[in-house]
């Protein structure tokens, strides 16, 4: 049986956690504070996209509350897999709970937004170990701490390195798949990260200083030039960078993107209407600094990093 390790519980870690649950895998949370109370003495609450509510029990997984001490005896070097879900400014200490969980086989997988994850794994597991990922499945968390699933979508995950599933990472695409998520294999995990950061550019800082859902970009056109331009520079970036990014069409991938997902509110501006950090540095802050390595401006990429900074000053933020 194999033991997954979903590290960061929040909303894409609470569907992942919910699903694999019902799966034949064993399953760890690793959370902090209130949440991980909650997920030892409630279990999750899941509002799935089809309209039903899940509660899967506290009994259904293992809870480790990383706020408390150091990973226990009972599970650290247990875990076959680890799933990294947390904001891009816990990557550091995730990456220390990933090392601290996993067998000496096992692997581990960032489907945090931005970049630089899978290489902060890398350099502490070893590249033969790390998994690239990106997920599409939408999702928000309340306050009480219940998970929405309001929109299916993939999981891409792949070797940094390239080549075919093997091992536990043979066994993880199982047990993603036989909990429903939907999970690609990719031999090229470098486009399917920068595809997702080119959309994440575009609508994440631009809805957030907005204050508006997805769709609004398709309806004021003065949002739809930010965004598009914020996008096209990161583009620009990524090939300059060395990324392929194969024959998408810019305009057309955001345009389908922010039309599939219209009604959503983005997961920047559900922070910044809690008042938490946001994942800025992980995104537009990323594009400017490898912009500067790759030897191309990004004036509307650092515009909107500014902006978005500028709101995370405001005294309610955490």
């Amino acid at each position: 049986m194999m033991r997954i390790a979903i590290i960061g519980v929040g909303s894409i870690g609470g569907i992942l956690l919910g699903a694999l649950s019902d799966t034949d895998a064993e399953m760890v949370a690793v959370a902090r504070g209130t949440t991980a109370t909650e997920l030892s003495d409630m279990g999750l609450v899941m509002h799935m996209p089809e309209g039903s509510i899940e509660v899967i029990p506290p009994d259904a997984f293992s809870t480790f509350d990383s706020a408390v001490g150091p990973v226990p005896d009972e599970i650290h070097g247990s875990c076959d897999a680890a799933i990294l879900c947390g904001k891009a400014d816990s990557t550091p200490m995730l990456v220390q709970l990933a090392e601290d969980v996993l067998t000496p086989q096992g692997v581990a997988i960032s489907v945090q937004n931005g970049l630089g994850h899978a290489e902060a794994l890398a350099h502490r597991l070893g590249r033969s170990r790390v998994l690239g990922g990106s997920i599409t499945h939408g999702a928000w968390r309340s306050d009480e701490g219940t998970v929405h699933w309001v929109g299916r979508g993939t999981i891409h995950l792949g070797w940094i390195e390239g080549g075919a599933p093997s091992g536990a990472a043979a066994e993880l695409l199982s047990a993603l798949a036989a909990a429903g998520l939907e999970p690609e294999w990719s031999e090229n995990m470098q486009r399917i990260v920068w595809t997702k950061l080119l959309v994440n550019v575009a609508i994440n800082p631009v809805c957030s200083i907005a204050g508006v859902r997805n769709g609004a970009l398709l309806e004021v056109p003065e949002l739809w030039e930010q965004a598009l331009g914020a996008m096209q520079e990161a583009a620009t970036v990524a090939e300059a960078s060395g990324v392929d990014l194969g024959d998408m069409v810019l305009d057309d991938h955001l345009r389908q993107v922010a039309g599939a997902t219209a009604e959503n509110r983005c997961s920047m501006l559900q922070d910044v209407m809690a008042g938490r950090l946001t994942e800025i540095d992980a995104l537009c802050g990323a594009v400017v600094s490898q912009g500067e390595s790759a030897g191309v401006p990004t004036p509307r990429n650092a515009m909107l990093h500014a902006l978005v900074k500028g709101i995370q000053i405001s005294p309610h933020f955490d």
